[in-house]
């Protein structure tokens, strides 16, 4: 008669009687552990995405409170932003639109919707679609007179796509400031578009001579226009130079903003 301990065993059985180190108890130890891993890794990404959203949305305002200058690193972000008057504009008319509101828009979102973009033929700062709305800010002073205009731009570069913002005194033509705040640029090379001292350079910069002809030049020489409209390219880094002279053509330009900087300049903003 046979042992009892010769039956044939389960599978599971056959399992918990192999060695430790067997190849079949390693695989199975190394997946295990890959699916609570992701299983952690997922969960905390759920719980932490609230956290991560608002972190996105201060660091997003605490650029626009840098590029217009008046950003106060010893007061409540939210607070000092609430001096802007937030407006969803159509781009095609330069007029601001009541049918979304500038809290909640996405225009991120939006140049992935056909419905709210359109797809670029004439395309020089490499962005693929544009979205037709876009989410601007104004910056009013005591009398409630429109002191700067601040606008999103993006465009690529050598390795990524630029987002930054550019702030515009009240007579749409004079450059307050420019700044980036996503970008994965080289670093030390086309990186230091986050340079202070080069951010410096745009304040004071002219767009556009009086005719109305964009002149603005992100470039080694200075243009035929003259020094006003010149910002010094960034050494070593002649494609990211290239891509920020194009998106800022771009954007202001008939293509972006072109139109409400003609209602700007009329005052009829």
């Amino acid at each position: 008669m046979a042992d009892g301990n010769d039956a044939p065993k389960g599978a599971i059985a056959r399992f918990l009687a192999a060695p430790a180190d067997s190849v079949g108890k390693t695989v199975f130890v190394a997946v295990a552990l890959c699916l609570v891993a992701s299983m952690v890794v997922s969960a905390a990404a759920v719980a932490l995405r609230p956290l991560q959203q608002v972190n996105a949305l201060r660091d997003r305002q605490i650029n626009i409170l840098q590029v217009a200058g008046i950003y106060d690193p010893t007061a409540d972000v939210a607070e000092s932003f609430a001096a802007f008057e937030p407006h969803v504009l159509e781009l095609a008319t330069g007029e601001f639109t009541e049918e979304f509101d500038p809290a909640t828009f996405d225009q991120r979102a939006a140049a992935d919707d056909p419905a709210l973009s359109v797809d670029l033929v004439d395309d020089p700062a490499g962005i693929g679609r544009q979205s037709r709305y876009v989410t601007v800010y104004i910056l009013r002073d005591d009398a409630g007179e429109i002191e700067r205009v601040i606008l999103p731009i993006h465009g690529y570069g050598l390795w990524s796509t630029l987002y930054g913002y550019i702030a515009l005194e009240s007579d749409g033509n004079t450059i307050y400031g420019l700044q980036f705040y996503e970008h994965a640029e080289t670093p030390g090379l086309g990186a230091e578009v986050d340079n202070p001292r080069w951010r410096a350079e745009w304040r004071g910069t002219l767009l556009a001579d009086e005719s109305g002809e964009l002149q603005i030049s992100v470039s080694k020489t200075v243009p035929p226009a003259g020094p006003e409209y010149h910002i010094d390219a960034l050494a070593g880094a002649t494609l990211t130079t290239a891509g920020v002279n194009n998106l800022v053509n771009f954007w202001m330009g008939e293509s972006g903003y072109g139109p409400f900087l003609d209602r700007l300049k009329a005052g009829d903003v």
